[in-house]
């Protein structure tokens, strides 16, 4: 009977050391599972963290793109908060947060690709502009260029259209209408210039006008004044007369009477037209 229960005992240890054993077995390969299974969610953690800051890096001048970028971003930040409060030993939930790790990734590439193509489409677009720029500037100056010849040349026309005369000679005329260099026998002035041959010039009635001073360098005028307009200036003039140029030489004369005798010395003549003086002249009464 007392051999029976010394073997109960013995079996009852065995049974108890071999208990004792599994649980040790059980609790390390648990702890050993869990420690895997922590290091597995912090490597998802890092993972997700690399993830949130690829996506920081990425910027353009989209508007629109940015915002979707900030979208992203904040999704990365959110599924990072979900697996931080997931305990280790979740695995299903875990390997779910990595297949949408995989996404958010893949959507990342999406994005990069649509930078580098934007980037890309930026660089041709700068170098175009660029271009544009250059080719605008060569314009310009081209146009600037050509202003300033067409001015220049438009000026030398303007110049050049202009009428001029030439052999103004000037004496005094008696009332029959004799030439005479004696004060006492003259009645009026007579002043004789061709205007040249200028086939530039503009055709049609022009008026020339005459100044004429005495000995004492007065300007002789009639009872009234009478003003033409050279250039911008006022001027009075002593007689005036209207000849219709064609641009082929022409001769005129231009007669004027003091209204008063003529005494004795030189008297100077010039002659205008409203585009500028003509020519000067004079004459001597004896």
């Amino acid at each position: 009977m007392e051999k029976n229960f010394k073997v109960l005992i013995g079996s009852l240890a065995g049974v108890v050391v071999l208990l004792v054993g599994i649980l040790i077995y059980v609790w390390v390969d648990r702890n050993s599972l869990i420690n895997d299974l922590t290091v597995d969610k912090e490597t998802l953690t890092a993972e997700m963290v690399q993830l949130q800051q690829d996506y920081s890096a990425l910027s353009t001048t989209n508007d629109t793109l940015n915002n979707e970028l900030m979208l992203e971003r904040e999704k990365v930040a959110q599924l990072i908060e979900r697996v931080q409060k997931t305990e280790a030993r979740n695995k299903a939930q875990l390997r779910k947060y990595e297949k949408e790790l995989g996404t958010l990734r893949s959507i990342m590439r999406g994005y990069i690709k649509q930078i580098d193509s934007l980037n890309t489409l930026n660089t041709t677009l700068r170098k175009e502009a660029a271009v544009a720029k250059k080719e605008a500037r060569e314009s310009r100056n081209k146009y600037e260029n050509l202003k300033s010849t067409t001015e220049e040349l438009g000026k030398q026309v303007e110049l050049g259209s202009i009428v001029k005369g030439r052999g103004l000679t000037m004496v005094g005329v008696t009332e029959t209408g004799k030439e005479t260099d004696r004060s006492s026998r003259t009645a009026k002035l007579k002043a004789c210039l061709n205007l040249v041959e200028n086939t530039l010039a503009k055709k049609g009635p022009r008026t020339v006008y005459i100044r004429v001073k005495g000995p004492d360098g007065i300007l002789m005028t009639s009872d009234q004044q009478q003003i033409f307009s050279v250039n911008g200036e006022q001027m009075i003039y002593s007689a005036s007369r209207q000849v219709d140029y064609q641009g082929s030489e022409v001769e005129i004369c231009i007669y004027f009477s003091a209204g008063q005798k003529f005494v004795k010395g030189v008297y100077t003549v010039d002659a205008y037209t409203t585009e500028g003086k003509l020519a000067s002249g004079d004459a001597l009464l004896r």
